[in-house]
């Protein structure tokens, strides 16, 4: 009877299911994209290089209250992590600055970073085209460069850029190779950078500007394995302060990987619990059509419920056929909610990096939390359904 008085009000049933339809659908689109969105940093994060840590110049201290950075950390850090650490495999010193970088009539403003031969593997990275530099470029000052595969597009187009020169500032640069496509990662487009060797960057474009030595921005360190990862940390921490003769706070600091995908997902996890909080209530919303809707509908039927009554119908039976109505709407109206969030997470995992996917313990809990609402809301219909007086009821039919 519930499923035929339904069928019978096609549009009324309609409209009391889309509210719980936006809501199935908001909660289910936006946990999708917040697990992708968590998906997708861990992606990057592994792609980095394989068991990597960075050594930062300035304490976190510091770098939180955005202090002068001390210019302590230098390339002879480096070496002597790379040297004297027995979990580090090697260390890659990285030297950044924003710089005009112009091809004949085309100009850009592009990150160069200045390392050396060991970035390619600590930083997992590799080669399209060309070489990339060596340790004669670093003894030689050797101004050459290797681009990345975005920049190489801006400059040149089809064309093949290896022998080419362009301007990185005001001095004159050999392309020698191309990297392959990496991708963004913490904010910064990896494909749309400049490499050149770290001794060159100092001494040709950016100056030395610390008097301990040949200055770095960082030094990606990549240990032996992952199970040293954190006997790599605490011995570069204790050459570092022997190195710097530190005896109060430290002027660096060492995250790894691990420790700031912990930040990332925690960031990434409250913004997914924000945004399936806020879809919520659109789910609240829904309910509350369907109890609206639904005491519409015990007006209307009033003179059902008293023939029915008039002939036997108990309150448990009225009240069963008004909670069964409501719990079928909901759950018709999760159910469709479902189909299409979940068509929306797939959509955008179509058309976005994001790795979007949804686990059937997200769409059970969507579904039984919509027929639960609409067993709520639908109590109080169904109990003014139940009571309503046959004779009452009949008479004013």
């Amino acid at each position: 009877m519930s499923s035929t008085t339904l069928i019978a009000n096609k549009l009324r049933s309609g409209l009391t299911m889309l509210g719980i339809i936006i809501g199935n659908a908001s909660v289910i689109a936006m946990v999708g994209i917040g697990q992708g969105a968590q998906k997708l940093a861990s992606e990057q994060f592994e792609a980095l290089g394989p068991n990597l840590l960075f050594v930062i110049p300035g304490s976190r201290k510091t770098r939180r209250l955005r202090f002068e950075t001390p210019k302590t950390l230098v390339f002879q850090d480096a070496k002597a992590i790379a040297s004297q650490v027995r979990a580090v495999s090697e260390a890659a010193p990285e030297l950044r600055a924003p710089q005009l970088i112009t091809y004949r009539n085309k100009n850009t403003q592009s990150q160069v970073t200045g390392t050396t031969s060991e970035f390619l593997s600590v930083r997992n990275f590799e080669i399209a085209q060309g070489r990339f530099i060596t340790e004669l470029d670093l003894k030689r000052n050797n101004q050459i460069t290797v681009l990345g595969p975005e920049l190489a597009k801006q400059l040149f187009g089809k064309q093949n850029p290896i022998g080419k020169q362009l301007r990185i500032k005001n001095g004159s640069f050999q392309i020698v190779g191309v990297m392959k496509a990496k991708g963004t990662a913490l904010g910064t487009n990896q494909d749309d950078v400049a490499y050149v060797p770290i001794t060159t960057m100092a001494n040709r474009l950016v100056g030395n500007t610390s008097p301990y030595g040949l200055q770095v921005s960082l030094i990606a360190v990549s240990a032996k394995d992952k199970d040293r990862i954190g006997a790599a940390q605490f011995q570069i921490e204790n050459l570092l302060r022997l190195r710097h003769k530190i005896t109060n706070e430290d002027d660096f600091f060492v995250r790894t990987q691990k420790d700031i995908l912990v930040i990332v997902n925690s960031i990434t996890g409250a913004l997914t619990l924000m945004l399936g909080a806020i879809a919520s209530i659109s789910l609240l919303v829904g309910g509350i059509g369907v109890m609206n809707i639904m005491l519409v509908s015990v007006t209307e039927r009033t003179s059902e419920i008293g023939l029915r009554k008039a002939i036997g119908a108990t309150e448990e039976d009225i009240l069963i056929q008004f909670m069964i109505e409501a719990v079928i709407l909901s759950a018709a109206g999760g159910i469709i909610g479902t189909l299409i969030g979940v068509g929306g997470v797939l959509l955008v995992g179509a058309v976005t990096p994001l790795s979007t996917g949804i686990s059937p313990g997200v769409i059970l809990l969507a579904v039984s939390v919509s027929g639960g609402i609409g067993l709520f809301f639908g109590i109080l219909p169904a109990q003014r359904a139940a009571k309503l007086d046959p004779i009452v009821a009949l008479r004013s039919a």
